[in-house]
């Protein structure tokens, strides 16, 4: 039976402020999770950074450097790759995603609601506000699962990012932003835990205290990343790469990885899968 697989995308969650999460070091702390430390690549912006996750390539190879860069992606990708080995692919996220993967510009009035096999991203719910509450996105993401029963489901909140960029990461609504998603996944982790999927929760950047992020400093680089299911046996490591998850997806559903995706079989003790 072909693994399946979600990945949680917290939009602007740093990693200091995610060590608080509780139901994730709930989970970790009882042996159902592996936690990581991420270091964003450059520079640290969304766009570029959804890109560098859905391929494994940095930015300044594929060429998406910062937000306003509005194309479809040129690179090998999860919904590319795994679209052409016959599985299915969903995603309830951001509409920057469509713009990436499916059509360019977004059209909100044809495209937020995507149900169309021949697209990268067959199955979408596309959100075009920041402030879209992450409760509904999940919402969004579960009617996806049961509907369509993806291989591959991308769920991608704003709702950290946005209140990061509104009050900055060292205020009470940051912080309390984070708690909030961290009680949505005490919600819905069980119940795909117990469907048997594969999940990656981690984020793209992190936020500074002038409510901005785009530099190189810790708070903005470095970001959290939580395994959870039996696929993910990996060394004894702390940190790893932001170019390591997209080839550790294409692993776990038993797909060919892009020809320019880090090899990361050395990550994996020997004979597990």
């Amino acid at each position: 039976m072909k693994e399946k697989l979600i990945l949680v995308m917290v939009d602007g969650l740093n990693y200091d402020t995610s060590k608080e999460m509780g139901y994730m070091k709930a989970l970790e702390e009882a042996g159902k999770a592996n936690f990581y430390k991420v270091k964003a690549e450059l520079p640290t912006l969304s766009r570029p950074l959804y890109e560098t996750i859905l391929t494994g390539v940095i930015p300044i190879e594929h060429g998406v450097v910062n937000n306003q860069i509005n194309r479809l992606s040129k690179e090998e990708n999860i919904f590319s790759i795994v679209k052409n080995n016959g599985l299915r692919t969903g995603a309830a996220s951001y509409y920057w995603m469509s713009e990436l993967y499916n059509t360019t510009p977004f059209d909100k009035n044809k495209e937020m609601y995507t149900e169309d096999a021949g697209k990268n991203i067959q199955y979408g719910r596309f959100y075009c506000e920041d402030n879209y509450p992450d409760s509904h996105l999940f919402i969004d993401g579960e009617w996806i699962r049961k509907k369509y029963d993806p291989h591959f489901l991308l769920v991608h909140s704003m709702n950290v990012d946005d209140c990061g960029h509104k009050y900055g990461e060292d205020s009470i609504e940051y912080r309390n932003s984070a708690r909030n998603i961290d009680k949505i996944l005490g919600e819905w982790l069980p119940l795909w835990i117990d469907q048997k999927y594969q999940i990656i929760v981690t984020a793209d950047h992190g936020m500074n205290a002038d409510k901005t992020h785009g530099s190189i400093s810790k708070k903005e680089r470095e970001v959290p990343l939580w395994f959870i299911g039996n696929c993910f046996n990996l060394i004894d490591k702390k940190e790893l790469s932001q170019l390591h998850i997209a080839p550790i997806i294409c692993r776990t559903l038993g797909v060919r990885q892009g020809a320019k995706m880090p090899e990361v079989e050395t990550l994996f003790l020997e004979g597990e899968m």
